[in-house]
């Protein structure tokens, strides 16, 4: 039998949800919450297998209350409901430890399978959600070495790149030979290069100077 707490405050959507999971065979609703900090008291306390959490409540929202759930229960699974797609509700519930998030509005069949499932280890994304977050995937795997450098050690690899010493750099930005000798040293650190000539073939492969 899967033991499933609803977090939610709207009574309806509560005695809805908990009226036709009590038809289903395996799932058992051993508990229910109006706000965030009810969930987070009641989801300690009982330990169910899964937890149905709603997002926008006060004075705990659904966010912080997962938060508050996985720092002192790792191991809980957390099914966010809600009626919100925005980047600024999806990615800090994920990020907040939710292993699923589906919609209000989907079936009352797809939420049961969805407990299910989730209870099984796996995850269920509402479909916008997944396509945010294989988005959000591709815009990291877009991320180069080279934006990890400040302004100032941007500036530094491409006089590098123009064959500058650390003399001239420092001359012509107005820094210690001292600090340039140590911007150096992170640019070459960062962009995970050898020497000066790899950080100037690295410049010009990834076209931050013109040939």
């Amino acid at each position: 039998m899967i033991r499933v707490l609803l977090v939610d405050d709207h009574e309806m959507v509560r005695v809805g949800v908990s009226s036709y999971l009590a038809i289903q065979k395996d799932i058992e609703v051993i508990g229910e919450a109006a706000d965030g900090q009810e969930g987070y008291e009641k989801a300690i306390a009982l330990r169910p297998d899964i937890i149905l959490m709603d997002l926008v409540m006060e004075p705990v929202d659904g966010i912080e209350a997962t938060r508050r759930i996985m720092k002192e229960w790792p191991e809980a699974k957390i099914i966010i409901v809600t009626s919100f797609l925005d980047d600024e509700k999806v990615f800090p519930a994920l990020e907040a430890g939710a292993k699923s998030y589906i919609l209000k509005t989907s079936k009352a069949n797809q939420i049961a399978e969805a407990i299910r499932e989730t209870n099984a280890g796996k995850t269920i994304y509402e479909s916008e959600v997944t396509e945010k977050v294989l988005n959000h995937y591709k815009e990291q795997s877009k991320h180069h070495a080279y934006d990890d450098l400040t302004n100032r050690e941007l500036e530094v690899l491409l006089l590098i790149a123009k064959g500058k010493s650390n003399q001239e750099i420092a001359d012509d930005l107005f820094i210690t030979l001292k600090t340039v000798k140590t911007h150096v040293s992170n640019i070459l650190s960062k962009l995970g290069v050898a020497d000066r000539t790899q950080a100037t073939i690295y410049a010009f492969e990834h076209h931050l100077v013109k040939k």
